[in-house]
């Protein structure tokens, strides 16, 4: 039976079974092989880097200088560009350059991310021994989110190709948003999540030493490192609810897509104490980060237009998507620069996507 515009008649098990055109585009079209031994190993690596970056922060917390920091980023981005050679070498050069399209999108929404770290630790006073420990906890968190997500995205694309519109449709609003509030920084003291576990929970006045639950007078209580790693808990939520539909706009491999994001948090750590003085000084990185997600939706919807309203609709390739994502970070972050050169007050902020009462107005030194 010949393929309509909108569907593939299939026989599964004797029953005729209506399978969207994008379902069917897959198995017609290049499908990244990978046996479950590459999915293994792949995930036992991951999992070694974050046990050691665990062991590190539980069995010596210390402040974190610029030469470590220095040397962890760098053997990280070591990593994640390794990773993409051999994806290259291995499976292509189309699989190669949507990993790297990936990665770099999910590495400049990570520094969009650093921000709201910053304020985080700078609003509850992180002492900066326990900030490495918040940060390793923050990473894993956002990995098992994003895990998640990328399960349930990856079967909702193959299933139901109108969720490339939806998702294009979430990204540009979201840009939108953050182009509207780009001068402002999330409200974290006024976190719903926050609010409840402050009103509910008995909590200590100090740290502990970096304990998340102690004992005083007999009776268990949390630590102002509890409320810490809650407030990091909705970040991760927000920031997946983001940067899994950016990187399906790039590639719908759910292997790329976990990778690029678990290569881009993996560095996360390291970068934020490599860069965190210097994070002030990008001011139109939020006015970037708007135009690549606008961007990324536009391809979305190209995408779906293409496949289920008619094919003559043009498509952007990946090198291209590439290529603009590159082009963007190069021009907000040098224009950024020289911007903070001719004014030394100017000052950047994470961006929002809603506004908020007026406040004080610098969390971060």
């Amino acid at each position: 039976m010949p393929e309509t515009a909108r569907s593939t008649i299939r026989r599964v098990a004797g029953t005729r079974v209506d399978v969207p055109r994008r379902a069917a585009l897959v198995y017609c079209g290049r499908v990244l092989q990978l046996s479950g031994l590459t999915w293994t190993v792949t995930i036992a690596f991951i999992v070694l880097l974050l046990a050691v970056d665990l062991a590190l922060a539980a069995a010596r917390p210390h402040r974190v200088g610029f030469r470590e920091a220095s040397l962890w980023s760098i053997f990280y981005i070591l990593v994640a560009v390794g990773f993409g050679v051999w994806l290259w070498s291995a499976h292509g050069g189309e699989f190669g350059t949507e990993y790297f399209a990936g990665y770099i999108v999910e590495k400049s929404l990570s520094v969009d991310n650093l921000f709201v770290f910053v304020i985080i630790m700078t609003t509850f006073a992180v002492p900066e021994e326990h900030q490495h420990k918040v940060l390793t906890f923050g990473i894993v968190l956002a990995l098992l989110m994003r895990a998640a997500f990328i399960a349930v995205g990856a079967t909702l694309l193959a299933l139901f190709s109108f969720m490339f519109l939806l998702f294009g449709l979430l990204l540009i609003f979201t840009a939108v948003q953050l182009f509207r509030h780009r001068d402002e920084d999330p409200d974290i003291e006024n976190n719903v999540v926050v609010r409840t576990a402050r009103r509910i929970l008995p909590l200590t006045d100090d740290y502990v030493g970096g304990r998340i639950l102690t004992k005083v007078d007999g009776r268990r209580v949390a630590t102002p490192l509890f409320v810490v790693l809650v407030a990091i808990g909705g970040v991760d939520l927000l920031f997946a609810l983001d940067s899994i539909p950016a990187v399906f706009g790039v590639t719908e491999e759910p292997y790329i897509v976990f990778t690029a994001n678990a290569f881009a948090l993996l560095g996360l750590r390291a970068l934020f104490f490599l860069v965190k003085g210097l994070l002030d000084r990008l001011v139109y990185l939020s006015t970037g980060l708007a135009l690549i997600l606008a961007f990324i939706g536009v391809k979305l919807i190209l995408h779906w237009a293409h496949v289920d309203l008619d094919d003559r609709v043009p498509e952007i390739p990946t090198p291209v998507s590439l290529g603009v994502i590159v082009v963007v970070l190069v021009v907000v972050t040098v224009a950024s620069l020289i911007k903070t050169r001719r004014d030394p007050s100017a000052r950047a902020h994470a961006g929002s996507l809603r506004a908020h009462p007026n406040r004080p107005d610098d969390h971060r030194e």
